[in-house]
């Protein structure tokens, strides 16, 4: 079947394929590779990857496009769905005969309420879903696809038996070669990250059991299943011949370093490649391996601190002790390995002095540069289960962002508002940035480098158009 696999037009600057990560508008415009569609349409022969919101396609483009296709799928997320839907009723209304299915983790946990409150679309494909879509497009027949929940030709809504999880990393083709066929790849920008960069996965699941996060608890799984070394640099060195203009390699596995043997043969292979790259890792990373991976030129590491607080940090299970995680952010400090840290505030556990206290600790242990969050409890997770269970979550903050693509605060406690969740993160982002020693190490970045200056300044201007919108959006 032709195939088109879509990331729908959908909020301005919302960064519909963050994986992992909250689906929704950042601070400044970033866009993350569409890596969970591109991955099937490198399965499928003569298929299509539209990626709107970066190339700011038009829900107009897309329908115009549809009368050349017999099947498309789109990723979809619990902010984006009810939007990803119009969608899909605009294409099926230009070409009717078009069969529409949609992947991700909302349809994943939730196949029954999505093909129930979207009668337009005709089948989702949960949890790994690569294969799945692949027997869909090789028009099999429905009913024999593992993983797969359509709807029947009377109507009736039927849930196939699950798929086995891939094991066989390696049964993947490589994604890169979508990416140049199909997309502008240097519309995709991340802050923190060198541009061009380009993002992979090199294996799927993590090892960790944090309560909040999505992708592990959905699709991924918790058994850290990877690529062989010798098919991740295979594909690196298309990369490096496909996008000679790349700066930096991201591998956007959700934790890289759950695997440090493997990382560090990576690292090595890398090294002698001459490749810059990054990857996420958690906080607990020994120094002898972040330098044989500094060696091997990686630049920085994306960690999830999540709070400075260390009964948050039990309660949301990260497995991470307070003084491991300082002396790791010192390690790198002292091999000169950038960290991007990442928080969250409104955890369970969560008061207005625990949050100062994940500032404090943001302010000393100084990473790079941070990403502030709000809590959200996504369907399928641990933490949704248990925000429904003890009244945190009211309904009508389940959509997780406003108008504009913003993320809201949907907890709350009985001791801590949505509001004052929701205004901390401006108050988190002030004292972090606002302080005289990291003013000036932001001013050295941008004399030293013209195209950083240049950088920054936009970001800044991205920066303070956010906050005003959240502003707007908290008035509202």
């Amino acid at each position: 079947m032709r195939t088109l696999f879509l990331q729908a037009p959908s909020f301005d600057g919302f960064d519909g394929g963050a994986g992992s990560r909250y689906q929704a508008k950042r601070e400044i415009r970033s866009y993350w590779f569409p890596t969970w569609l591109a991955q099937p349409a490198a399965l499928i022969e003569n298929s299509k990857l539209v990626d709107a919101p970066p190339h700011k396609q038009t829900l107009g483009d897309v329908t115009g496009m549809v009368k050349d296709f017999d099947l498309a799928v789109l990723h979809t997320s619990t902010p984006s769905f009810a939007s990803d839907v119009k969608v899909a009723e605009a294409m099926k209304a230009a070409n009717p005969n078009l069969k529409i299915g949609m992947i991700g983790a909302k349809v994943a946990v939730q196949a029954e309420e999505s093909l129930r409150d979207a009668p337009v679309i005709d089948f989702v494909a949960r949890n790994e879903f690569d294969f799945t879509v692949k027997d869909v497009a090789d028009d099999q027949a429905w009913a024999n696809i593992k993983g797969l929940s359509f709807r029947n030709s009377q109507g009736v809504i039927v849930h196939n038996a699950e798929r086995p999880v891939l094991e066989n990393m390696d049964l993947l083709p490589p994604v890169s070669p979508v990416y140049k066929r199909d997309l502008d790849w240097q519309k995709y920008f991340i802050g923190y990250l060198k541009h061009p960069y380009v993002s992979i996965y090199t294996g799927r699941g993590c090892k960790s059991r944090c309560t909040f996060c999505l992708w592990p608890q959905t699709v991924g799984g918790h058994n850290y299943r990877t690529r062989s070394v010798g098919h991740v640099i295979e594909e690196v060195k298309y990369i490096l011949k496909a996008f000679p203009e790349m700066k930096e390699l991201f591998f956007d596995d959700d934790t890289f370093t759950d695997n440090l043997p493997r990382a560090e043969a990576i690292a090595k292979e890398l090294g002698k490649l001459g490749v810059t790259w990054s990857c996420n890792a958690k906080a607990n990373v020994p120094y002898d391996s972040l330098k044989k991976m500094r060696d091997g030129g990686l630049r920085l590491l994306l960690v999830g601190y999540e709070s400075g607080n260390q009964q948050i940090l039990h309660n949301i299970k990260k497995g991470m002790r307070i003084e491991v995680a300082k002396q790791f952010t010192k390690d790198c400090h002292a091999l000169g390995i950038a960290i991007h840290g990442t928080f969250i505030l409104g955890l369970p556990g969560e008061t207005t002095e625990t949050i100062q206290e994940t500032i404090k600790f943001a302010i000393e242990t100084n990473p790079h540069t941070i990403q502030v969050s709000l809590a959200a409890p996504y369907p399928g997770t641990f933490l949704w289960d248990q925000a429904s269970r003890e009244g945190w979550l009211d309904t009508e903050h389940t959509e997780y962002v406003d108008a504009h693509g913003v993320q809201i605060a949907p907890l709350h406690y009985p001791h801590l508002s949505h509001t004052e969740i929701f205004t901390s993160v401006e108050q988190f982002y002030k004292k972090f940035y606002f302080r005289a020693p990291k003013i000036a190490s932001i001013c050295g970045e941008m004399i030293r480098d013209r195209q950083m200056l240049v950088r920054r300044l936009r970001e800044g201007v991205e920066f303070f158009h956010f906050l005003r919108e959240r502003k707007a959006g908290a008035a509202a």
